[in-house]
């Protein structure tokens, strides 16, 4: 068994890394810095080391010559977030076999690994400057900020894995979007996605949905269903809003999650089936789970692998590039000929803290697209809410996180919020510190006529 040193102080990343190599047969071994690269080199055999550039006490090329100058013949691949010409030229000076920009694709770093390997340690090879990332899809982008690249990089980490992935976001973020990237870079990739709306599923239909029925097993079940898992065999299903399940049917997800088996209601018989779940929530799961409200061990089994996606606020640098791509659809979709956004409209959207997300975004520019009448988009086309130069102050009570209160109070303070913002649900949901979708779902639930 080879054995392979990874230097990465960024601990989850190195931690997936080091559990999808070692399922790949390497003896793997993790060093936070360079300090302990070294100590970790001294002790034992290495026969390859996967270093990142920036680390807290060096760089990854200090390594390198560090490796040089005490003679040792170590194949060594650098990973950065920073592939710039001048530091592969200088690591292909000190003899690194390769340079692999981040985010890594797992398969083509295997085969730098195995390349790597297999070279003769006294024949140099030659570095390569970059690495051909995934496809992106030509619907959407991930975009180029640090936090969407560092999304993206453990996508494509644990795509390969038959992990269970849980999505957490806001509304809007695009969680279905990396749910299918997931999808489109696994081993299931040729078998079916398959996504389920769990708030938008009646919990007397949920059983039927996930599992299917035969005819005749209930009042309203005049033909044969297919339920989600056996359509989704072999494949992927992505359970949207997951929170939302009631009680009863986790208990049914657990065992068919446990088992690899379901039953459709009504049969005698039960099918095995093989599927990859991917679930996504807005909702603090661990808090339902104080509450009675979601099953820890079904929790503890949908959550193999936490993926947070930040808010587009959080992404300055991808603000402009997923509204001209939202542009670039509008155009094709009403067959417009405008050019862009004007300076002013640029700043007013690069500004803007966008509460609603790309979804918000999407839905904004769409309508600019289409009321638009020159070459380019501007404030005059963007919705009213981006352009306002001064929001009214609204006064609401003092505790505006809707997790402190019951549910008799909790119904007392949404339409509280909601008659001082002159029942504009945006900004009540932002006073009420919620996403607009889960305050549709309180109005829904309290029965409130707003």
């Amino acid at each position: 068994m080879r054995s392979l040193l990874i230097v990465e102080d960024d601990i989850t990343f190195g931690m997936m890394l080091e559990t999808w190599l070692s399922k790949k047969g390497f003896q793997v071994s993790s060093a936070s810095n360079i300090a302990r690269a070294r100590k970790c080199i001294e002790k034992k055999k290495i026969d390859i080391i996967l270093s990142d550039l920036r680390l807290p006490d060096g760089d990854g090329i200090s390594l390198l010559k560090w490796i040089g100058d005490n003679g040792m013949q170590i194949p060594i691949i650098i990973m950065t977030s920073y592939a710039d010409i001048q530091s592969a030229v200088q690591a292909m000076k000190l003899g690194a076999n390769d340079y692999i920009a981040k985010p890594v694709n797992p398969e083509e770093l295997l085969n730098k690994i195995n390349e790597a390997l297999s070279v003769p340690t006294e024949k140099k090879p030659i570095v390569t400057t970059g690495v051909t990332s995934p496809p992106r899809s030509t619907v959407y982008l991930e975009g180029d900020s640090e936090a969407a690249q560092k999304l993206y990089n453990y996508v494509a980490l644990v795509a390969p894995t038959n992990m269970s992935v849980l999505i957490n976001g806001a509304s809007g973020t695009g969680k279905e979007y990396v749910a299918r990237r997931i999808h489109e870079l696994s081993n299931r990739k040729d078998k079916p996605f398959i996504p389920i709306d769990c708030g938008a599923i009646p919990k007397e239909l949920a059983a039927s949905e996930f599992f299917g029925h035969m005819k005749g097993s209930f009042t309203g079940a005049l033909a044969d269903k297919t339920g989600a898992f056996i359509e989704a065999n072999g494949g992927t299903i992505f359970l949207d809003e997951i929170g939302n399940l009631g009680y009863e049917i986790q208990i049914q997800l657990l065992r068919a999650l446990q088992e690899r088996r379901i039953r459709p209601i009504g049969s005698n018989k039960e099918v095995e089936v093989d599927i990859r779940l991917i679930s996504a929530t807005n909702e603090n799961l661990e808090q339902a789970i104080e509450k009675g409200n979601f099953r820890e061990d079904l929790y503890h089994r949908i959550n193999e692998f936490t993926l947070h996606i930040p808010a587009l606020k959080e992404r300055k640098e991808d603000i402009l590039l997923f509204a001209n791509l939202f542009l670039e659809h509008a155009k094709e979709e009403f067959h417009k000929d405008i050019k862009g956004f004007d300076d002013k409209a640029s700043s007013t959207i690069l500004e803007y803290h966008w509460p609603g997300n790309l979804r918000q975004m999407k839905n904004i520019i769409k309508r600019a697209t289409l009321l638009a009448q020159g070459e380019y988009i501007t404030t005059n086309d963007l919705d009213d809410e981006l352009t306002a130069t001064s929001t009214p102050t609204v006064t609401a009570p003092a505790t505006n996180n809707l997790a402190l209160h019951d549910e008799n109070t909790e119904k007392e303070h949404i339409l509280e919020v909601l008659k001082r913002t002159g029942y504009n649900k945006s900004k009540a949901a932002q006073l009420l510190n919620i996403d607009r979708k889960t305050l549709y779902n309180k109005i829904k639930l309290y029965g409130l006529d707003v």
